[in-house]
C-alpha cells in the first residue's frame, strides 16, 4: 500500500514494504529493536542527498560504500576488500568482495542481484552529474580526470582516477554521498527513488509514515560478520519524529528510545552536574557516553574589510581580542564540562594531526591583550570604534561573556543577535567584519579544516577570505603528500601561519555526548557522530 502526501509543491509517500501496516507491539515482543528518535525528520534515503545528519545516519543503516570508518576513524574495507595506490597516486585500484547483494527489490528481474564494479561506476557519475544537484559532488568535482573518471575493470575490480594526488580522498569516500546505489533502482522508481531505498546495508526499509515514525528490519542477507556470526545483531531500528527535543528525554526517561544524543543547552542542567558527569538522579540508570566530535567553534573577522571604521584590520587587536577569551571559563561556566577549550587552531581533539605542543594557540592573558593594544595605538584614538559582534541566540550568552572580558581592557565589542540563516547569508557575502561560526569536519583529516583559509576557496568555506601566499603553497603541497608525517608537519606550519595573523578566534572544541539504556551494549561514540548499529546488541 502506498499513500501519497502533498507538502510543499511535491509529492511525499507513506511507504509500506512487506506489509500493509506499521508494526505494533505485539509485532516487536522479544524483538531486538533498537529505538531511537529525529526531531527534524528525515527528507530522504537516497545517498547522493545525505546532507543532514538524519539523513546520514539513515543512509548509513540502509547502504554502503567502498570503504569505511571504525569508531577510531580509521578507514577499513567495507564493499571493497582491499584497495592498492599507484606510485604516482593518480589511480586507486578497489578490488570489491564478490558475496555482497542488493535487498530483494521488484526493480530487479530476478527480484535481487549481486553488487558489481559498474554499480560503483553508475553511482560516482551519478554523484557528478548536475541533473541530480547533489550537494556531495564537490567530492569529485575538480579532484577526478574529466574523461573517464571511474571505470569497471571488470566485475570485482574499480578504478578511480584523479588529476593530480590527493590523499585524503580515501577519508572522502567513507561520506555517505558515495554510497553505492543500483541503476535499476533509481530508474524504476524515478523522482520516488528516495523513498524506496535499494541497497547492501544491514537494514533495510519495512515502513515509513511521515511525521511519525520509519521502520527498518534486519537484511537477512547483509555480507558482514563478526566472530563468524552474521552481522546485524539487531532485529530492526524504529525511527521516530518528535519535534521537541524535551519530549525526545522524555519518551527516553520511559524507556521508550535507546538513546538521546544533544542535549539542549537550557536541558543539560537538569541531567548533568557542573563537571558534566550524570546526576545522581540518573547514575546506574543510563550509560552517558561522551568523545570528540570533530567540530570547532569560532568567531571569524571577515579580512577584506580594511575600511578605517573597522578596528579589526589591524592584526594587533585581532591578536589582543584573541586573549580576551576564557576557554576555560566557557567550557566549565556555559558548557558543563562539555567540550575542550580551543587552545590550538582550529583543527580539533580528536583528529590524528591534533598535536597541541606543536600548535599553540591562544591563552586568557588580559595582560598580553594590552599591550597588543597599546603596540597598535589602540588608546591613543579619541573614539575607537565598536567591534560588532554578530551571533544567534543560541550563542548569546558566551558572546557576551567575551565582550565584557574585553571591556576589562577597554576594548570595545558590541554584541548584535540575528537570525542564524541571515548571519550565514551575510557571512557568504562578506557583510559581517565579525561574525560566530561553527565548522564540522565532513571526513576525518585536517585538510578538512585547513580549507577555511585557501585562497582559492570563496565563502563557504573561506568565510573570513584569508588571504596567504606561504599558506597556499603549503596547502598545496599537503594535497600531494603521502607520507603522513610530513603531511601533518605541513599541517602544523599552516595553523601557526593562521594563528599569527588570527583570522579567527578558535573557541572551543565539540563533544559527541549520548545517553543510552543500561541495556544497550556495542553503541560506540566517534568523533565524526555517525551512527552505526550494525554491532549494537540488547541484553
Amino acid at each position: 500500500m502506498l499513500k501519497i502526501l502533498f507538502c510543499a509543491g511535491f509529492l511525499i509517500p507513506v511507504v509500506w514494504l512487506s506489509a500493509c501496516r506499521a508494526p505494533t507491539n505485539s509485532d516487536n515482543h522479544n524483538r531486538k529493536i533498537f529505538k531511537y528518535n529525529e526531531h527534524s525528520g528525515i527528507t530522504s534515503t537516497d545517498p547522493i542527498l545525505a546532507k543532514a545528519q538524519s539523513n546520514i545516519w539513515c543512509v548509513n543503516h540502509l547502504y554502503n560504500g567502498l570503504v569505511q570508518l571504525n569508531h577510531r576513524l580509521e578507514v577499513q574495507p567495507s564493499l571493497a576488500k582491499y584497495w592498492t595506490i599507484s606510485k604516482d597516486g593518480l589511480i586507486y585500484t578497489f578490488y570489491l568482495r564478490d558475496d555482497v547483494s542488493f535487498i530483494e527489490d521488484k526493480c530487479f528481474a530476478n527480484k535481487n542481484r549481486k553488487l558489481i564494479a559498474a554499480d560503483v561506476v553508475y553511482s560516482f557519475n551519478r554523484l557528478l552529474n548536475p541533473a541530480y544537484a547533489s550537494p556531495g559532488a564537490w567530492i569529485f568535482r575538480g579532484k577526478v580526470v574529466d574523461k573517464n573518471p571511474f571505470i569497471a575493470l571488470n566485475d570485482t575490480v574499480f578504478q578511480l582516477r584523479l588529476k593530480s594526488p590527493f590523499p585524503p580522498i580515501l577519508s572522502m569516500l567513507s561520506m555517505q554521498y558515495t554510497y553505492i546505489v543500483p541503476r535499476e533502482a533509481v530508474s524504476y522508481y524515478g523522482r520516488q527513488f528516495s523513498y524506496h531505498p535499494v541497497g547492501t546495508g544491514p537494514f533495510k526499509l519495512k515502513a515509513w509514515e511521515e511525521g511519525s515514525a520509519m521502520y527498518l528490519v534486519r537484511n537477512e542477507h547483509y555480507f558482514e560478520k563478526e566472530n563468524g556470526q552474521a552481522l546485524p545483531y539487531l532485529d530492526g531500528i524504529k525511527i521516530s519524529f518528535i519535534a521537541n527535543k524535551k519530549s525526545e528525554f522524555m519518551e527516553f526517561t520511559a524507556g521508550k528510545l535507546s538513546f538521546v544524543s544533544d542535549l539542549e543547552t537550557s536541558y543539560i542542567d537538569q541531567v548533568l552536574d557542573d563537571n558534566g558527569n550524570l546526576l545522581e538522579t540518573y547514575k546506574g540508570k543510563y550509560q552517558l557516553m561522551k568523545c570528540p566530535y570533530l567540530k570547532t567553534e569560532y568567531i571569524g573577522f571577515n579580512m577584506k574589510d580594511t575600511s578605517r571604521a573597522n578596528p579589526l584590520r589591524d592584526k594587533l587587536i585581532r591578536k589582543a581580542l584573541n586573549y580576551c577569551v576564557d576557554r576555560e571559563k566557557i567550557i566549565s561556566y556555559f558548557r558543563n564540562h562539555i567540550g575542550y577549550p580551543a587552545t590550538g587552531g582550529m583543527i580539533p581533539v580528536g583528529l590524528p594531526c591534533f598535536d597541541s605542543t606543536k600548535v599553540k594557540g591562544y591563552s586568557y592573558d588580559l595582560e598580553k591583550a594590552k599591550q597588543l593594544l597599546t603596540q597598535a595605538h589602540y588608546y591613543e584614538q579619541a573614539k575607537p570604534s565598536d567591534i560588532v559582534l554578530y551571533t544567534n541566540e543560541n550563542y548569546k550568552e558566551i558572546a557576551l561573556n567575551i565582550a565584557k572580558e574585553a571591556d576589562k581592557i577597554g576594548l570595545r565589542v558590541r554584541v548584535e543577535i540575528i537570525e542564524p540563516n541571515i548571519l550565514r547569508e551575510w557571512m557568504t557575502q562578506g557583510k559581517a567584519p565579525c561574525f560566530r561560526a561553527s565548522w564540522i569536519a565532513d571526513y576525518p583529516e585536517g585538510e578538512s579544516f585547513l580549507c577555511l583559509f585557501y585562497s582559492k576557496n570563496a565563502a563557504p568555506p573561506n568565510y573570513t577570505q584569508f588571504r596567504n601566499a606561504r599558506f597556499d603553497r603549503l596547502y598545496e603541497q599537503s594535497l600531494i603528500e603521502n607520507n603522513l608525517d610530513k603531511r601533518y608537519e605541513l599541517y602544523h606550519e599552516m595553523e601557526r601561519i593562521y594563528l599569527d595573523e588570527s583570522p579567527v578566534m578558535p573557541i572551543y572544541y565539540e563533544e559527541v555526548m549520548r545517553f543510552v539504556q543500561n541495556n544497550i551494549i556495542g553503541l560506540e561514540p566517534n568523533a565524526m557522530n555517525l551512527l552505526d548499529l550494525k554491532r549494537v546488541q540488547i541484553k
